[in-house]
């Protein structure tokens, strides 16, 4: 067991070099925030040099929320491509061409000021949410596939730990005294050129999934070899016959698309978990919680609000590496419940401190440590685990399939959010998150009676153990108490 263990220096520079695709991801999801104003000017200037006029306001609020949303289309779309790349290329080989994506885009938004072109601008938000739509289905695929199962969770957190950290960056280079400037934007957009070329340089130095290479390519030797690297140790004949176990099963089943994995029994239950987790994920409010934070930490009196929004990021990034060495030892289900718990008392104190923020000073106060620990129990569960779980819900056939569904519903989810959010708050006002009470309360529910704890577990046990569900008609989490006193023991 404790071989199974070994952390080796190549898995551990493949993992960090495959996370640049989720720092990519976090940095572009943050990096419009903080020059909202600046970017709207240039809007503005671009209109009035074609039409000798000013923009109307409706126009203006119409091209920026073109341009925040139209990242979200890109990336479902991205993410409903995963499949296309990663069954064609593989896994190492699908990163490295979709930088090209990364570079096109970043370009297009560094230079859209000198062309004066706000078309530029949002086709290169477009080009980049599609990069980030796939890198959110490589990076978690690839590192599951490389980590030993005794690891695969800790592994698995990095990629919710690029993210974070990709969008802290965003938020300090965004400050007006390094990047967030009339001058600077373009150089703030368009550095996300750098993460692709650093990325495209280390990849070819990484080495390809074992699995895809053995199931897929059928290059045992290959295959063979790379596991020897990547766990430091000449026996790996236990993981070479997991996977051939894995393979054999593959070939007597016909390959699955989309469409199957919702029609086969086999399946079903597996993919609505994976769409479950992943909603779960961005309808638990965090978004919400973000553009808020400003504004809660002004009322409660923080002369720089905008340094306690990055003090925020400071907690989101904390709990992520804290999440990283609970999760082998908690177990993935048992830490997506406290999240989810936790969170929904955080919402309803929110909740309580909105409503009495006039008539009881101290309430802004209350507000700032619930949105803090809001954000602190997101990253212990529901932030990390819905990206790294799906794959480990599959086995190699299905798996491609089932990460593009689960990362274009992730998508969609968060481009809902973002659409009508500002209508919640506008019908809601200090009521809002109660809307978010309901779904965490909902969701946690939804983990505690359906989602199987999957620590410590083969992707074949994982994905058998839903099929012997689906012919007892058995409930996961029932079953899973009986499977964990076995796994326990090992």
């Amino acid at each position: 067991m404790e071989s199974k263990k070994k952390i080796t220096c190549s898995l551990v520079s493949a993992v960090c070099v495959a996370v640049i695709g989720s720092l990519q991801y976090g940095y572009n999801t943050g990096v419009i925030n903080a020059p909202e104003e600046i970017i709207k000017s240039f809007f503005n200037d671009t209109w009035i040099e074609r039409t000798k006029r000013p923009i109307s306001a409706t126009l203006l609020t119409s091209l920026w929320s073109l341009s925040v949303a139209i990242f979200s289309v890109g990336g479902m779309i991205g993410s409903l491509s995963v499949g296309l790349f990663v069954n064609r290329f593989g896994r190492r080989n699908s990163m490295l061409l979709v930088n090209i994506l990364a570079i096109v885009g970043g370009t297009l938004m560094g230079f859209s000021k000198l062309a004066h072109a706000v078309e530029m601008f949002i086709i290169g938000r477009f080009v980049i949410g599609l990069f980030c739509g796939l890198c959110t289905g490589f990076v978690p695929m690839y590192i599951s596939e490389i980590a030993p199962t005794a690891l695969r969770g800790a592994f698995g957190t990095l990629n919710q730990l690029g993210i974070v950290v990709g969008i802290l960056v965003a938020q300090v280079f965004g400050l007006d005294v390094i990047m967030g400037t009339e001058a600077l934007w373009p150089l703030l957009l368009g550095f996300t050129i750098l993460p692709a070329i650093l990325q495209c340089a280390a990849l070819p130095f990484c080495p390809e999934s074992p699995r895809f290479l053995l199931i897929n390519k059928m290059e045992e030797e290959k295959a063979h070899a790379v596991l020897q690297k990547l766990r430091g140790i000449q026996d790996v004949s236990s993981d070479i016959q997991e996977m051939k176990e894995e393979s054999a099963k593959m070939s007597q089943e016909k390959k699955v698309t989309i469409p199957e994995l919702f029609r086969s029994p086999s399946y079903r239950q597996a993919i609505i978990v994976a769409i479950a987790l992943q909603l779960s994920q961005q309808l638990s409010g965090i978004n919400a919680v973000f553009y808020y934070s400003t504004g809660i930490f002004k009322e409660a009196g923080v002369q720089q609000p905008v340094y306690a929004t990055i003090g925020a990021g400071v907690v989101n990034t904390i709990f992520t590496v804290v999440s990283l060495f609970l999760v082998e030892r908690a177990g993935r289900r048992t830490l997506h419940l406290i999240g989810l718990g936790g969170m929904a008392i955080c919402a309803g104190l929110m909740t309580l401190a909105l409503v009495l923020k006039t008539t009881v000073t101290w309430m802004s106060y209350i507000s700032i440590i619930a949105t803090l620990a809001f954000v602190a129990l997101f990253e212990i569960g529901p932030g990390p685990i819905p990206w790294f779980i799906v794959s480990e819900l599959f086995s190699q056939g299905p798996r491609p399939a089932a990460v593009a569904v689960a990362g274009c519903s992730n998508w969609t989810s968060n481009f809902l959010v973002a659409m009508l959010f500002p209508y919640a708050v506008l019908y809601c006002q200090a009521y809002v998150f109660l809307i978010f009470v309901g779904f965490l309360i909902f969701f946690f529910l939804f983990t505690y009676f359906k989602v199987p704890e999957t620590k410590g577990r083969t992707f074949e046990d994982i994905s058998s153990g839903f099929e012997r569900r689906t012919e007892d008609g058995v409930a996961p989490a029932t079953v899973e108490k009986s499977q964990m006193v076995e796994l326990t023991s090992i």
